[in-house]
């Protein structure tokens, strides 16, 4: 995937997070594209604190996809993925990762939220973790701003 495809796809995640606020829940948002880079397969906002966007994509596409096809893919997602995410993606055998927000800086906007008690640690340490070379691309400052703007806004109402 190029710099110039993440991003285009990073905005879209922000519009299916934008999507999953007007549903009442909080502002993430993810996509699974193709090997292609191009072909988005699947859209999934946040459902709750245990059914993240990201670990609800993996798990619906380890389900519909064989892990032969799912490692040539990759999640795209607004906010870089928690330690759960990170491992659910790994289990479904989804080989690249593009976020456009790290996790750290999430932290900053949320604070001590206690509907997110933000983990602070990297995916790429979860990952490091693995015996697969997993794919990592993020954060992007060219839409962190976008996708800060977002959770700034939903978290400071929510508080």
């Amino acid at each position: 995937m190029t710099p110039a495809q993440a991003v285009a796809h990073l905005r879209r995640a922000n519009e299916v997070a934008r999507e999953a606020l007007t549903k009442g829940h909080h502002p993430f948002g993810a996509l699974l594209v193709a090997a292609d880079g191009e072909t988005v397969l699947m859209t999934q906002g946040n459902v709750d604190a245990v059914n993240h966007a990201e670990a609800v994509i993996a798990r619906l596409a380890a389900h519909r996809h064989d892990a032969e096809m799912l490692w040539g893919c990759t999640l795209v997602t607004t906010v870089e993925p928690c330690a759960m995410c990170a491992g659910t993606q790994y289990w479904a055998n989804i080989g690249r990762l593009v976020y456009g927000m790290s996790e750290r800086r999430l932290l900053e906007i949320t604070g001590n939220h206690p509907e997110n008690p933000t983990l602070d640690l990297p995916c790429r340490d979860v990952f490091s973790r693995g015996q697969k070379d997993m794919v990592v691309m993020g954060p992007f400052p060219d839409v962190e701003e976008e996708i800060a703007s977002l959770h700034r806004d939903f978290w400071a109402r929510s508080r």
